[in-house]
């Protein structure tokens, strides 16, 4: 099994290894759907002022890979749930792009020449 790039940081929080152990589990359904993904940054914030008491934790993904990167964000009030969100929103990037390109690569287009073309002799 190839060990793929991850990048873990935390904000306002520690990192233990329950959290980089889900968040590892999580990115690898990521790197199985797309073979040219190149790292994936995730950050985990914990935002205590909030006066709602409402999206405390807040993760940010960013997939980078050939083309434009995919960036994703997520809060909720439970940390496990917003690193859920976030790799879905990823996901369903990655999909969009993968059947992005086959369309394109399917949908043919009449080429018109405006000028004459001689015929060779």
């Amino acid at each position: 099994m190839k060990q793929h790039d991850v990048i873990i940081s935390g904000l306002n929080m520690e990192l233990t290894d329950a959290i980089k152990n889900m968040v590892h589990e999580k990115a690898e359904k990521l790197f199985e759907h797309e073979d040219h993904i190149i790292r994936m940054r995730v950050e985990l914030e914990y935002d205590p002022h909030q006066s709602t008491h409402e999206k405390e934790f807040i993760s940010k993904g960013q997939l980078e890979v050939r083309g434009n990167d995919h960036f994703a964000s997520a809060a909720t009030n439970d940390l496990y749930k917003s690193i859920d969100d976030m790799v879905q929103k990823l996901d369903r990037m990655l999909r969009r792009r993968s059947r992005l390109k086959k369309v394109k690569r399917k949908t043919t287009h009449l080429v018109d020449i405006p000028a004459d073309i001689p015929k060779a002799v």
